[in-house]
């Protein structure tokens, strides 16, 4: 099975990362009821690490490595498409070249962590459920070209795209209102072309 290529913003990764790893996790609130009893609250979840390591080889390692590292200085999230991981908002927080430096070889590590500005499901209803119908037939209307589709139960952006032989960024990008592209609901309306 060959995998996709991943990518970040802009940059995609002439070879995929040799190690994967990624860290969930969810908070957890303990408080201490009489009779050595306890309370146990969920918080909800914090932000998922994904991180990893790769190499760059040949005469244009170090070429590739100051493509990642400028890709790195930009501010702000970026969609991180990822070959196993799910498609997601991610900060690009560490970037650390790991071995001693030789001519034809680059050995990095990296740290993304994942944007939560779209995991807030309540608003995220809302605004789809007040604005989705005008802004479909709106945009629609005033391009002419326009193809969108209605979610089913069990969709992801990326099956869509794919049913519809269009790319994933493509998608995420005519969608802004989707601010989570891993967080779509049956029923919305999304624009695959």
């Amino acid at each position: 099975m060959e995998l996709a290529p991943m990518q970040y913003k802009n940059y995609v990764w002439p070879h995929n990362p040799r190690v994967y790893s990624i860290e969930f996790q969810r908070k957890v609130g303990l408080q201490k009821v009489p009779f050595g009893r306890y309370h146990m609250q969920d918080l909800g979840l914090t932000r998922r690490v994904m991180k990893g390591e790769g190499e760059f080889v040949g005469t244009g390692a170090y070429q590739e490595l100051k493509k990642l590292a400028t890709v790195f200085y930009d501010k702000g999230p970026g969609t991180l498409i990822h070959p196993v991981w799910q498609t997601s908002s991610a900060y690009f927080v560490e970037l650390s070249l790991t071995q001693e430096p030789r001519p034809d070889y680059v050995r990095y590590t990296f740290t993304f962590w994942e944007d939560y500005g779209g995991y807030d499901a309540s608003a995220r209803t809302e605004q789809a459920g007040s604005g989705e119908s005008g802004t479909a037939s709106g945009s629609a209307g005033e391009s002419g070209g326009a193809v969108w589709h209605t979610v089913a139960r069990g969709e992801s952006l990326w099956r869509i795209a794919r049913n519809y032989g269009v790319e994933l960024n493509q998608v995420i990008s005519l969608n802004p209102q989707i601010k989570n592209p891993n967080l779509i609901y049956p029923g919305q309306k999304v624009r695959v072309r």
